[in-house]
Order: structure tokens, then sequence, then C-alpha cells
């Protein structure tokens, strides 16, 4: 707009509506708009071709001629795309030199929806000094500056970061991975993660998106992590609290699901009380007279009731007195003499 004074902002709205006024066909003008999604939702070659009466393949055609014409534009021709070129080339070089699309339009708008995303990608597409990564199965939907890498290059490093994941084998900090894949620039690394469907990031840690570490899919995960984060037994109310507390997408659960869960799932012991821990740490399942044999089968020997309760809290938490009822109260165990106990015949 070229009465409007500068110190009104020009909205991304508005230079979307320039942008497509200086496409002279109407036709073109629509092809453009729906297969990026402009004003709806975007829509297929086949969907716009059955709309207009042609192939898909002249829809193609049109596109990239469009594309190609709009992008090779002269700055008075394209008004303002040079301006937010600059300003996405210094909100990228803040974030590692590349970005997800929806990240980049909250720069920008205040309304950060999916049409909002569109324009922005959108007006990327006719910046000469940015490549977009569309939507895919392997990636997000991304913007990345041009003289940082060009496409290849991008998806090359993306590859090389996952590859070296994979020989991790476990969930790491970015910096861990940085060094295995030999690029000092830790912001770009992990600028580089973020745009991959096949990688995840949870509590400051990164790993394949099929980890539950950092990518729970269910309440079981979510309690797994939680576990694994606090590195303690926990009470369900405790999980259940630590989970609306996280950075899980969906974390509104109950705490009766949560409590179910933990009762239903291999990975989780019931150690005390309410009290939940990750079998994976030593714990085994059973009843605390279950836990009784086990350490008098395991000792050999008759064991004083005062080392059978200290070895029993070992991997119980629970009140010395339900250890000693239990000790005394079952026919599965012996007094064989004063206060010393061993396993019945």
């Amino acid at each position: 707009m070229s009465d409007t004074p500068e110190t009104t902002p020009v909205t991304i709205e508005t230079m979307v509506k320039e942008i497509l006024g200086t496409i002279d066909r109407e036709r073109e003008r629509e092809i453009v708009s729906r297969r990026f999604g402009l004003y709806d939702r975007k829509e297929t070659l086949e969907q716009i071709g059955e709309l207009l009466g042609i192939t898909r393949e002249r829809v193609r055609q049109l596109e990239k001629s469009v594309v190609i014409r709009l992008k090779t534009s002269s700055d008075k021709d394209l008004p303002h795309v040079a301006d937010i070129e600059k300003k996405l080339i210094a909100k990228l070089n803040e974030t590692g030199g590349v970005a997800r699309i929806n990240q980049l339009t909250g720069s920008f708008v205040d309304t950060n929806d999916r049409i909002a995303q569109s324009r922005v990608s959108f007006i990327a597409h006719l910046c000469p000094r940015l490549i977009v990564i569309d939507d895919n199965d392997h990636f997000y939907h991304s913007v990345a500056i041009k003289s940082a890498h060009d496409d290849k290059a991008l998806r090359d490093r993306v590859a090389k970061i996952i590859a070296a994941i994979k020989t991790l084998g476990a969930p790491v900090k970015i910096e861990v991975i940085a060094e295995a894949v030999g690029d000092k620039d830790v912001t770009h690394v992990a600028a580089l993660a973020s745009t991959s469907k096949h990688l995840a990031t949870l509590n400051g840690v990164w790993g394949l998106v099929k980890w539950p570490m950092v990518n729970p899919k269910n309440i079981r995960d979510k309690i797994y992590v939680i576990l694994h984060v606090q590195g303690k037994p926990l009470h369900f109310n405790e999980i259940s609290k630590a989970i609306k507390g996280s950075e899980f997408k969906r974390k509104d659960v109950t705490t009766q699901a949560i409590h179910n869960e933990l009762i239903k799932d291999g990975r989780f012991v019931l150690i005390g009380r309410g009290i939940y821990a990750l079998k994976e740490w030593g714990y085994a399942k059973g009843t605390v007279a279950d836990i009784i044999s086990e350490v008098l089968k395991a000792a050999h020997e008759p064991l004083h009731r005062d080392e059978i309760v200290k070895r029993v809290l070992k991997s119980r938490q629970v009140k010395e007195t339900t250890i000693l009822l239990n000790l005394q109260g079952k026919a599965q165990f012996k007094r064989v003499a004063k206060a010393t106990y061993a396993l019945a015949e």
C-alpha cells in the first residue's frame, strides 16, 4: 500500500491481498489462493482441477509458473515482501537458521492459526533468500535461510542428526547430539532437529519420536516419564499432580485414571500404600509376605526379625508393624529361635 504511512504496520493479510492483486488472471489467483490455503483449507491439485475444469497437471504448471513469476518480481512490483523477508531472516537467525512455520508465524500475528501460518508460508515462498520445507511424512512445515543450507543440505543434516540419536540409543541433551554430528552450534542442531517428524523433545532431552521418554502417547507412558525423571517412588496423587504440571501435550487426566493404569501396567510396582516404583529399579511385584519369603530364600538361613524388617524396607515402603504382622501371622514362616524366623517346610 503506497499511501500507507510508515508508522502504520502492514498486516500479513493485507500483504497477501496486495500480492494476489498483482496476479492479472483470476484463474491463477484462484489456484494460488486455494493451493496455499490463504483464505480456507489447502486444496489438492485434483480438487482445484475439478473445480476449474482443467487437469491436475495443468494446475501444477500454473501454480509453479505464478510462484516463479512472483518470486522474481521487483520490490516495486511485489509490495512489502523485501521487508518481511528481512524480518523473517532476523527471526531465523535467533532460532538457528531454521524454524517450523508455526513458530515463525507467532512472531508476526496475534492469532497463530492455520490460515495465518499458510499466509506466512506463502510469503516465505516468494522470498529469494529463504527456502520452505513443505509438510510431509518426514518434515514439519518449516522455513530456513537459504545461505545457511539449501534444501538437500538441510535434509541431509537432519538425517545425520537422526542417525546420531539412533546410535546413541537413548534420549540425550542436544549438546551431546551436536558433538556427535560435529556441529558446535547447538542452537542450529536443535533447530534442525525440531523440523523432523522422526524426533521429539521433552524435559530438555531429544530422542526418536517412538521413544516414550520424549513422546509419551498415553497415560502409562506419561506415568513412566514422571517416575523416571523423579528417580524415586511416588504416591499416585503425586504422580497425578506432576502430570498436570508437566510439558505433556495432553495432561488433563483424572487421578483415578492414573491409579488404574499404575495397577495394570507391568512397568510399575506397588511398594507401599498407594506408592509406586519402576520395575526396572529392581523392584518385584508381590505382597509383603512375598517379599519376606524372597528375603529368607536369598539368605539361605534363619534371620532375626530386625534384619528381616531392614531388608524388606529396601523394597517396600510400609510400616515395620505391617512386616512383623505378616511374619508372625503367616503359616509360611516359622520362628526357630527367639525373634528369629525361617521359611516353613
